[in-house]
């Protein structure tokens, strides 16, 4: 099994759900736009903030930037903590680190918002290293993010990519994993459903945590 484990986090380590949606309700609001439903912004959990105001409400560039900043205006101190630890989800960092894996988290989130998140909820004893994007939005893809991750661990030859696998929720998590040349563990507890990454061509699934558990603890 993987000795070498990235997380994605939200919707992998945490349910972000509600900070997130009501951040891109503010920036919505700010550009006189309403959206009262709160589910129907799910969908920008996880990819690049930028280009889902574009993707999904046409915006421009500069409109997706203005959107951006009005989002962090309230993440930063108020949407950053309406974030749960998923149920289990520690447990299976301490069973892992006691196994002797090598655990990191790659995010597309600004990393030093990961690093808030890792620091307040306990991360950090588990996680070698925290890897995400900048602020400016250079390095906000994900495939971005898991290369630099992939190379602060050293582990960039076809051989060594065999001991790695992302686990993550959305089909960037998959498609960023595979342009790397690593494996994929879909987390069907997060936000993005199976069909999305079985389509995106996950290796793996998982439906819960347990599972998730159960899985990669499996000396198979």
């Amino acid at each position: 099994m993987f000795q070498n484990l990235l997380f994605d986090l939200d919707g992998t380590l945490t349910n972000s759900a509600e900070g997130i949606t009501k951040c891109v309700q503010y920036a919505l609001r700010a550009q006189n736009i309403e959206e009262p439903d709160l589910k129907k912004l799910e969908v920008f959990i996880g990819p690049p903030l930028r280009d889902s105001f574009i993707k999904y409400y046409g915006m421009t560039r500069e409109q997706a930037e203005i959107g951006v900043e009005k989002y962090r205006e309230r993440y930063t101190d108020i949407g950053i903590w309406e974030n749960k630890v998923y149920p289990g989800i520690m447990e299976l960092l301490a069973d892992l680190q006691q196994d002797g894996r090598r655990l990191g988290m790659a995010t597309a989130k600004p990393e030093v918002f990961a690093l808030r998140i890792a620091e307040r909820f306990g991360f950090n004893p588990y996680l070698e290293d925290i890897t995400g994007c900048s602020l400016d939005g250079k390095t906000d893809k994900k495939a971005l993010v898991v290369a630099a991750a992939l190379e602060k661990w050293q582990l960039t030859t076809s051989e060594a990519k065999k001991t790695v696998a992302l686990i993550g929720d959305r089909r960037e998590d998959v498609l960023a994993a595979h342009a790397n040349g690593i494996a994929c563990i879909g987390a069907g507890f997060g936000f993005g459903s199976y069909e999305e990454l079985s389509e995106a061509g996950a290796d793996y699934y998982v439906s819960d945590v347990p599972a998730l558990a159960r899985f990669l603890l499996s000396k198979a």
